[in-house]
């Protein structure tokens, strides 16, 4: 979360993805192509959703907290928007504050996962769908957003249990979608161009993180 709130992604318009199908069925004149096209994009027919396990999450062992609907959009991650980012936020706050605004409709920004300073993980937004948590429209549909507990200038609220089970929560993120792990793919909130965010501050240990989400990499789940 950082210093500030996050913008609200906002309403994709037509994706790149629909316009891509549009000229390839025009092109190739395919009958089949375009009715295996609209049978992948029935679900975004108005008034009809893409069939959803309540309560389902995407990482054993996490709890599910749903954040409000006005602080994500639905989508059909990796199928229309690829994912090769991690994103690592502090939360400028407790948990239960954290919690408490991505179900607040007016926060207008949530992260997909918390994770607690004693190392619980709570998911809020499926990795399929888009959070809005970077402020930048387009790391917003390419990433996964991670929250940790604490806040910027306290090194203290950095515990082991948070570094350990965010490491092994982004390891299975980055083994899942063939995400490299390294500082390109996994960055700060700080990172993301147009943000005025500060977050995870000077006292993440970013060669400590690394060193065990490579560890968790190599590990079998």
């Amino acid at each position: 979360m950082g210093q500030r709130k996050a913008s609200r992604d906002g309403d994709r318009k037509v994706g790149r993805r629909a316009l891509l199908i549009g000229g390839t069925v025009a092109a190739a004149g395919s009958a089949v192509l375009a009715r295996d096209e609209l049978a992948r994009l029935w679900w975004r027919t108005p008034g009809v959703e893409k069939p959803r396990e309540a309560g389902a999450v995407d990482y054993k062992g996490a709890r599910w907290v749903a954040a409000s609907d006005a602080n994500w959009r639905r989508a059909d991650r990796p199928d229309d928007f690829g994912i090769d980012m991690v994103i690592v936020h502090v939360t400028q706050g407790s948990f239960d504050s954290a919690v408490k605004a991505f179900r607040d409709p007016g926060h207008k920004a949530a992260t997909h996962y918390i994770v607690r300073q004693d190392g619980h993980v709570t998911q809020m937004i499926r990795e399929l769908d888009v959070a809005y948590h970077a402020g930048n429209r387009d790391y917003n549909e390419r990433s996964v957003g991670i929250e940790h507990e604490g806040f910027v200038d306290r090194p203290q609220d950095l515990t082991d249990e948070m570094y350990e089970a965010s490491a092994r929560l982004t390891a299975r993120i980055c083994a899942r979608y063939d995400i490299p792990v390294d500082r390109e793919h996994i960055i700060g909130h700080v990172e993301v161009p147009g943000t005025d965010h500060t977050d995870p501050g000077p006292h993440w240990d970013w060669d400590r993180y690394m060193r065990l989400v490579r560890r968790a990499r190599t590990t079998p789940a």
